[in-house]
């Protein structure tokens, strides 16, 4: 039996999700079905959205089924009637054991980091936020604890010193797709060997990966420069990277940093204290350095570079980082 061979039920939601969705689509696996999420609504307008799989799957007028509870009746039959040989998993939600137990050959999972670090909900973020100088893409069986499931393929890459989480994401995205065309088609011919995560050691600052909320995202001037530039490029393009610009007699104006620029230095300014030409840089420092600032956003305002920023807000000097 080959990969093609078998009657596939995919389940995933984001972009990330829709790569891996493609490979299997474009390549000619049999793709019986799609899990996703219902749709809501998004926006000014609170219009009605679906999701990026979703999208792909009616364009190739593939079975969309968007289930409220995983545990419910009526979705239960209607999975079962897929008649599935094996699911597929990238970017979803926990599945229960009714569900990913289902099909002859299991549930497998496409995860965003080397396995057994960074389990949880924001590897990627997580892996840049640290400091790490590799990340990839792991795929696993999947059991009832989340990620802890026997691993079946690994892929490693470097991490670029001033990659940006959103960078990060886009090169995996292809890696990970083709992994799982590389995990469907061993688990159909018998040849994947499943490795236990227990016999693997890992740091444990480095086991869990939880979903960061926004004030897990805000500045601290008096972390050391390196920590505080890695937080921008794990958080970047989201959910951001922010803090308050503070003068005496103004309301703070809050300020999402998108990139900065690393200077490791001895200084005697306070954490926090603004420093800038007026015209081409701004930087802030930091316990043992500064951050200039590159690319970032004013509440209110667009996106823009450092120049474009200054042109507008000519008196930031007048500033504190807080």
């Amino acid at each position: 039996m080959t990969g093609k061979d078998l009657r596939i039920v995919f389940m995933g939601t984001p972009d990330f999700a829709v790569a891996s969705l493609s490979a299997l689509v474009e390549n000619g696996y049999q793709v019986v079905g799609v899990v996703t999420a219902p749709d809501k609504p998004a926006g000014r307008g609170q219009k009605m959205q679906q999701s990026a799989v979703k999208t792909f799957a009616l364009t190739f007028q593939i079975p969309v089924l968007q289930p409220e509870k995983l545990k419910a009746e009526f979705f239960i039959e209607e999975l079962k009637a897929l008649k599935a040989d094996l699911q597929v998993v990238v970017a979803f939600r926990m599945l229960p054991e009714i569900v990913w137990k289902m099909p002859a050959l299991g549930t497998f999972n496409l995860h965003g980091s080397i396995l057994p670090r960074y389990r949880g909900a924001a590897p990627l973020n997580w892996a840049i936020m640290n400091g790490d100088s590799e990340s990839g893409v792991t795929t696993f069986l999947l059991k009832q604890e989340i990620d802890t499931g026997n691993i079946l393929f690994v892929e490693k890459i470097q991490i670029n010193k001033d990659q940006t989480v959103g960078e990060l994401h886009d090169e995996l995205m292809g890696i990970g797709a083709r992994l799982v065309l590389k995990t469907v088609d061993a688990l159909a011919e018998g040849t994947a060997i499943p490795i236990s995560q227990d016999k693997l050691e890992i740091e444990p600052e480095r086991l869990h990966a939880p979903k960061i909320f926004k004030e897990d995202c805000r500045m601290d001037w008096h972390q050391e420069a390196e920590k505080n530039h890695n937080k921008v490029r794990g958080l970047s393009p989201y959910p951001t990277a922010w803090t308050e610009l503070s003068a005496p007699d103004k309301e703070n104006i809050p300020l999402k940093i998108f990139r900065t620029t690393l200077e490791k230095c001895d200084h005697s300014h306070e954490p926090g204290t603004i420093l800038s030409d007026q015209k081409k840089w701004v930087k802030i420092a930091c316990t043992n350095g500064y951050l200039l600032l590159t690319d970032l956003q004013l509440a209110g305002k667009k996106r823009m570079g450092i120049e474009e920023f200054l042109r507008g807000f000519p008196r930031i000097h007048s500033y504190n980082a807080v």
